[in-house]
């Protein structure tokens, strides 16, 4: 019997073909609807389903409604998934991107369960654990979420500052406030950067990812827009892609604070001589930017990229895009011209 205070979170990824229909996500909605009302699709191939109250209805465990999700999409839709359950969404997601396609992790909803799952996992799959970060953390012996579980809060928080040392706190110890939201996934707007040929080259993925922050950060700011993440796919040679998402500390539209997101989650793919041919970046959950807030800092440098930037803004509005860019992307002229945009 599954205590009525017990969570149950799944977290699936779709194994979509490269030609997506555009009507596919409404109907996996609707289909997944059939099993829960509490549905979140998340573009562009995942969705979050709070499966607690659809247990008891269907009369199956957690391993067995997520086993139906996975075999009434493959029915319907032909699509291969993998899927992660869990008593978080944080816990459902990282389960789901161990999983290989067509299988499942699922997690107890128990202390016990959950220390097992989390404690041996490099410090670097907890969401916002950037390299910088994992760095910093491993000059101090932190190397696990294991190890990050049992250093005080306090620790934490002189290490990284207070916000980050106490979210990272709260993440291995499992603890995750998200909740699955049925409203639909906020706009969100993309580029992409295609190679001449296909890249080996580190310092080439990292200058095309500040050519895509820059033209993001452009858009936002032209639409009076901001994002509160960003999510890059790099795709190889192969014709295979990995993803990783990173939800930026603070909603913004400035090129420097996409770049450095960027940045962080390319970097926590671990890429060694990998041949990629694309990299796409895309920002998420957008909103309008009177709603942006900015967090203060002592740090006086922090403003001087904004203030550059907003002159920037007006010379290419007045002069043209091509007029000023930054100075990395000056070698590679031909980086700015590659983008697809959608």
């Amino acid at each position: 019997m599954i205590a009525s205070s017990s969570r149950h979170i799944l977290h699936v990824r779709f194994h979509v073909p490269a030609d997506l229909d555009a009507e596919l996500p409404e109907r996996l909605r609707r289909l997944l609807e059939d099993i829960t009302p509490r549905v979140q699709m998340i573009e562009p191939d995942s969705a979050a389903l709070n499966l607690t109250g659809a247990i008891p209805y269907f009369k199956r465990d957690a391993r067995g409604l997520t086993e139906l999700v996975q075999l009434r999409t493959l029915a319907h839709f032909g699509l291969s998934s993998s899927a992660g359950c869990a008593p978080t969404r944080m816990l459902a997601a990282m389960a789901c991107a161990l999983t290989p396609p067509g299988q499942r992790t699922v997690i107890d909803d128990s202390p016990e369960a959950i220390a097992s799952f989390l404690r041996p996992r490099p410090v670097r799959e907890l969401p916002g654990v950037g390299a910088k970060t994992a760095t910093t953390l491993a000059e101090y012996g932190l190397h696990t979420v294991g190890d990050i579980a049992d250093v005080p809060q306090l620790t934490l928080q002189r290490l990284l500052g207070a916000r980050a040392g106490r979210t990272l706190h709260e993440h291995a110890q499992g603890r995750d406030p998200q909740i699955v939201d049925p409203t639909p996934t906020p706009a969100s707007i993309s580029a992409e950067h295609r190679f001449g040929r296909d890249e080996l080259d580190p310092a080439q993925h990292r200058r095309a990812l500040l050519a895509l922050a820059a033209d993001l950060g452009a858009r936002l700011r032209g639409s009076g827009q901001i994002t509160t993440g960003l999510t890059c796919t790099v795709h190889y040679a192969d014709s295979s892609d990995t993803r990783r998402s990173r939800t930026l500390p603070e909603a913004t539209q400035h090129t420097v604070l996409l770049a450095r997101t960027a940045y962080a989650a390319y970097e926590s793919l671990g890429l060694q001589r990998a041949r990629v041919r694309s990299i796409a970046l895309r920002a998420d959950a957008l909103r309008p930017a009177e709603r942006a807030t900015r967090q203060l800092t002592l740090d006086s440098g922090d403003d001087k990229p904004l203030a550059i930037e907003a002159v920037a803004d007006r010379a290419r509005a007045r002069y043209g895009h091509s007029v000023l860019y930054p100075a990395a992307l000056a070698i590679g002229a031909e980086t700015r011209r590659r983008h697809v945009r959608s």
